[in-house]
């Protein structure tokens, strides 16, 4: 490796948290670097279209729209490991969550986000955390050092008190 060669690389591993070192591909196709959040507050979420907590979309949203001026990104993953309930294509997922829900956070490719195929990045949230997925819109919140990531049940609906909290903390964290 050259010497510049080097450099970038280091500078790279520098500013961008291993937990987003990832480069995965989006609804629409294109790779899309992780590291591009760095120094923001990340909340990942697998996504269903078919499930009974697909609602959860409003409340996401809200929370993009928000607070993303402060800092908060919201990620989608749409993920048909549990029940079959996203079985579309990843066009299917884009039309169903602009005309339903007005979805303008980015969302991902559908993968997994359990088992043998698991996504790299969903396998690293899960060894941070020590929990995996048990079903749709499980959360994890990533601190803008990438450092501190924390673990949310499915249950726990964008809205509720312990998130919001979390997410606030984490946004008033320089």
């Amino acid at each position: 490796m050259t010497t510049f060669a080097a450099a970038v690389s280091a500078a790279h591993a520098a500013t961008c948290p291993q937990v987003l070192d990832f480069q995965l591909p989006t609804l629409t196709e294109d790779a899309r670097s992780l590291c591009q959040f760095s120094g923001q507050v990340v909340l990942v979420v697998n996504t269903a279209s078919r499930c009974g907590l697909t609602p959860q979309y409003k409340g996401l949203e809200q929370l993009h729209r928000k607070y993303k001026d402060k800092g908060l990104v919201v990620l989608g993953f749409p993920a048909n490991d549990f029940g079959g309930q996203e079985p579309g294509s990843n066009k299917d997922i884009a039309n169903f969550c602009e005309a339903n829900y007005g979805v303008s956070f980015t969302m991902f490719a559908k993968s997994a986000v359990v088992g043998p195929a698991v996504n790299p990045f969903y396998a690293r949230l899960a060894e941070k955390t020590g929990d995996h997925p048990r079903w749709n819109f499980h959360k994890y919140l990533i601190d803008r050092s990438g450092k501190e990531v924390l673990s949310f049940a499915s249950e726990v609906a964008p809205s509720d008190p312990k998130l919001v909290a979390a997410i606030e903390r984490m946004l008033s964290t320089q």
